[in-house]
């Protein structure tokens, strides 16, 4: 057999049994793909199965506000997926008359997807003979070919997606794709793959050379940016101040609190008496308690959190900022990072 059969005879054998393949709807396979995206799939099936049941068609996605899509969205992260899905919906509704598209070149066009995205739904719904390259296929064929050219480069993807077009069996594209993908994530894994059952062992470059756990080689990503941000807990009435945030930076458009972000470790002594806490919350302050510094990591930041509860605080400048009071109930309903999401959730247990 030559590699795609042999590939496909194993997913024949091995495949997950996953919501998402059991549809050839364009729409369903581009919920499930974006969803996926830097996703395991144990932690995005639950969310797939939350979208697909509340908006079963595009129609009802699109008609969605963008809090509703980000409420369900919350605890994901890479929250600006959820923000773009919401833009393609409306925009498919828009130009597409509520038909989304199957054939690669449509898709290319659309807001958030891009060569890997547009070649899965297309394959996967039409069997449009696009070549899937995606972090697995990468891994694969360059241990099975033992190709040692960098994956995030240009030069890279090129290489390995001509090569996993040369591979792909055109009769039955949407399966072959399918089937590398899963090899790859269940056969050929990042770490202590499993060479011994492996169909592919016998031709396998990397496992004869003894170089498997050298490739793919991956060229070193951006430093992690340390950032140090105070949160201010300010309650007033049963409510507690809360802040929009903006465009340019994290988790935009979702909800977290009035956030002082300092260059280095602050003490919370400190930062009440500085110039710009003060034009917030005036020259009373007195500090109610600290939290112990909690640590949150994202793809390309480390961010390190504390939570000062303060009390004796003016807020006749709050109309200038984008803070607001709200109660438990609506609190609640508002999109948070998995940070604030978590910091409620303790905190509301300590004060009930």
């Amino acid at each position: 057999m030559n590699f795609a059969e042999e590939i496909i005879e194993w997913y024949q054998r091995n495949k997950r049994d996953l919501p998402w393949r059991k549809t050839e709807d364009p729409y369903i396979i581009w919920l499930s793909e974006i969803i996926m995206q830097q996703t395991r799939v144990e932690q995005g099936t639950p969310y797939f199965n939350r979208f697909a049941e509340k908006y079963p068609t595009v129609e009802l996605f699109a008609s969605a506000s963008e809090d509703e899509i980000l409420k369900l969205w919350q605890g994901l992260g890479y929250y600006s997926r959820g923000r773009n899905m919401h833009q393609t919906a409306q925009l498919v509704m828009e130009e597409h008359a509520g038909y989304f598209p199957k054939n690669y070149d449509s898709l290319i066009k659309l807001k958030g997807i891009g060569e890997y995205t547009a070649a899965a739904i297309s394959s996967f719904s039409s069997n449009e003979a696009r070549a899937v390259v995606d972090g697995n296929v990468f891994r694969l064929l360059s241990r099975y070919f033992g190709i040692d050219t960098p994956i995030n480069t240009g030069k890279g993807k090129k290489l390995f997606t001509d090569l996993a077009n040369e591979l792909l069996d055109k009769s039955q594209a949407g399966k072959f794709n399918q089937a590398i993908m899963e090899f790859g994530s269940l056969q050929c894994k990042p770490k202590n793959p499993d060479c011994l059952s492996c169909p592919l062992q016998a031709a396998c470059e990397a496992r004869k050379t003894n170089r498997i756990n050298e490739l793919p080689v991956k060229i070193k990503s951006l430093k992690i940016r340390e950032r140090y941000f105070n949160y201010i807990i300010a309650q007033k009435d049963g409510q507690i101040l809360i802040n929009k945030r903006g465009a340019g930076d994290i988790w935009e458009n979702m909800f977290d609190l009035p956030l002082f972000e300092t260059e280095f470790p602050s003490h919370a002594h400190d930062l009440i008496r500085s110039e710009k806490f003060i034009s917030c919350f005036g020259e009373k302050v007195k500090i109610r308690s600290v939290s112990a510094p909690v640590k949150h990591i994202l793809s390309h930041q480390k961010l390190h959190a504390s939570f000062i509860e303060i009390e004796s605080f003016s807020d006749r400048f709050l109309s200038e900022r984008s803070w607001f009071y709200v109660g438990q109930d609506e609190l609640e309903k508002l999109a948070q990072p998995k940070l604030i999401f978590h910091f409620f959730e303790n905190f509301h247990k300590l004060n009930t």
